[in-house]
């Protein structure tokens, strides 16, 4: 599991551009399963075995935060518009851009400069822009274009200190990563497994992709916010790190399916495995598309706590992640059985 959280956290990929992460998803799933990609980029895999007693759908995401250069101006600078991040985690980031994955700095106007409102606010994403050392608009238009994606430049460490694993991008790699293995593994009833673009976005990829596979039980394999660090009050905790995985009963854009709520719980208990409830109602994630696609679908979430989600520089917690894995891996086989 951790090489291959390494191996997809390393792959680039923004909401509509998440070619480099399917491409790793295809190598790792070879030979596994029958595999095809959709027309808008969600690659959906179908994994044989008893049918199921209802048409049973997992979903993870392959896109992550980061953004699109929307303009090159005179003196060589990009602006840009941010996805899924707010401006106020971006200055002084590194990042790389564009189709030559160029590195560059997220730049904003310099402090003896701000006036004195500027001084008590964030700075907006259009007071930003990404300096990669061009000279003026003609040499940065030699490698970079209105539309190319930007991307955190923030190193891969899988050993954090004892047991915690810091990434870019594990928003939502670690969905996937658990969605291969459950691809690998040897349950034995059929379901499909839809790796999905755009949910930073716009949840394009789940829209269509839920109409097309029409599930009747959705599990959404995610991440979640958690809130366990210094100065947090209790009430905003919501879940932490080192408690297992995190099963909703409801976010903003979703009430998860109170059946299904219950018996992950239950398995989990049957299982030994850790688990834990959000509590508060905050964020969203696919389960607000897939739940109404065509005739409905019973939803529920399994994410993986995080700490400082949509930022460069996210961290979890192993045991929560190999203890998400073996309750999905449960599930499958539980709900399967309804």
């Amino acid at each position: 599991m951790r090489d291959l959280v390494k191996r997809l956290c390393e792959a680039r990929g923004i909401s509509g551009d998440e070619s480099a992460v399917r491409a790793v998803i295809e190598r790792e799933l070879a030979g596994v399963c029958p595999l095809r990609t959709d027309p808008l980029g969600n690659l959906i895999a179908e994994k044989a075995g008893r049918p199921a007693n209802k048409t049973l759908v997992f979903f993870a995401h392959m896109d992550e935060v980061g953004a699109l250069v929307t303009r090159i101006g005179d003196d060589g600078l990009l602006r840009f518009s941010p996805i899924g991040i707010d401006a106020a985690v971006l200055g002084g980031r590194r990042v790389r851009v564009g189709r030559e994955n160029l590195p560059g700095v997220i730049g904003a106007k310099a402090l003896h400069h701000l006036k004195k409102d500027e001084e008590e606010t964030a700075p907006k994403a259009e007071a930003l822009f990404i300096d990669i050392g061009a000279a003026d608009r003609a040499e940065a238009g030699q490698h970079v274009a209105p539309g190319d994606a930007v991307t955190f430049d923030d190193p891969y460490l899988g050993e954090l200190g004892d047991g915690f694993v810091c990434s870019r991008a594990l928003d939502n790699r670690l969905g996937c990563a658990q969605l291969i293995e459950l691809l690998r593994s040897d349950c034995p009833f059929a379901f499909t497994g839809v790796f999905t673009c755009g949910e930073e976005s716009s949840l394009f990829g789940a829209t269509a992709a839920a109409n097309a596979t029409a599930p009747e039980i959705a599990v959404v394999l995610e991440t979640t916010t958690a809130g366990d660090v210094d100065g947090a009050p209790a009430d905003k905790v919501v879940c932490a790190l080192g408690k297992g995985p995190v099963v909703s009963f409801a976010d903003r854009g979703t009430l998860f399916d109170r059946e299904l709520f219950a018996l992950a719980f239950d398995t989990a208990k049957q299982n030994n495995i850790p688990v834990q409830t959000k509590e508060g109602v905050f964020g969203s994630n696919e389960g607000r598309v897939v739940g109404r696609a065509g005739s409905g679908a019973q939803v529920c979430a399994v994410s993986v706590p995080c700490r400082y989600l949509h930022s460069a520089s996210v961290v979890a917690k192993w045991s929560d992640i190999e203890d998400s894995a073996r309750l999905i891996r449960a599930l499958a086989q539980r709900f399967a059985a309804l």
